[in-house]
């Protein structure tokens, strides 16, 4: 296998901004001279959550507008993790604002990320077990409809047109095997 070598940074410039995205050009050198400008999306810093809540052997999913298709989305709870927070926290604070629940333990199965050629975000993804009645006031617009499906069933979410992101599929696979190593299914 060939040593790579990360390219030379020559410049990062902004060439547009908004209320959320600032778009950076970033002009690069590679080891064999070669150079390439490309664009991406300014690091924030910040990671997210996803959290696949689990109850009396059912996913329980939230079905949620996006703004990117213009439709709504079936999938787990997530969203941005505050200053401070830990993944637990987060994913504690992210279920009770979205669907209603806390969660008495987490269990971490693998950090993802979206479109690394453009994107520095970061997701983690979570199990939340033994769920107990809370809320939270969130963010989102509208309530959040729910939806509980039969862990013995899940991969059939496949199936499903509104269930197409690609972060809630890779938890979905996740999640089974996690349940599989733990001899749930």
């Amino acid at each position: 296998m060939t040593n790579l070598q990360k390219p030379k940074l020559l410049s990062v410039d902004t060439v547009a901004r908004s209320q959320l995205f600032t778009i950076e050009s970033v002009s690069l050198e590679f080891s064999n001279g070669a150079r390439r400008v490309y664009e991406r999306m300014r690091p924030s810093g910040r990671e997210a959550v996803m959290i696949v809540p689990i109850v009396d052997d059912h996913l329980i999913l939230i079905r949620e507008y996006t703004v990117g298709t213009e439709s709504y989305e079936l999938g787990f709870p997530k969203g941005l993790m505050d200053a401070g927070e830990t993944v637990n926290e987060a994913a504690n604070r992210e279920l009770k604002e979205e669907v209603g629940f806390g969660a008495q333990r987490f269990t971490f199965l693998k950090k993802v990320g979206m479109a690394p050629s453009y994107f520095s975000s970061q997701m983690n993804i979570v199990i939340g077990e033994g769920l107990y009645p809370e809320s939270l006031q969130g963010d989102e617009p509208e309530p959040l409809p729910q939806l509980r499906w039969p862990l013995e069933n899940m991969m059939a979410l496949l199936e499903d047109a509104d269930f197409s992101e690609g972060r809630n599929i890779s938890a979905l696979f996740l999640a089974r095997e996690w349940l599989r190593q733990q001899g749930r299914l």
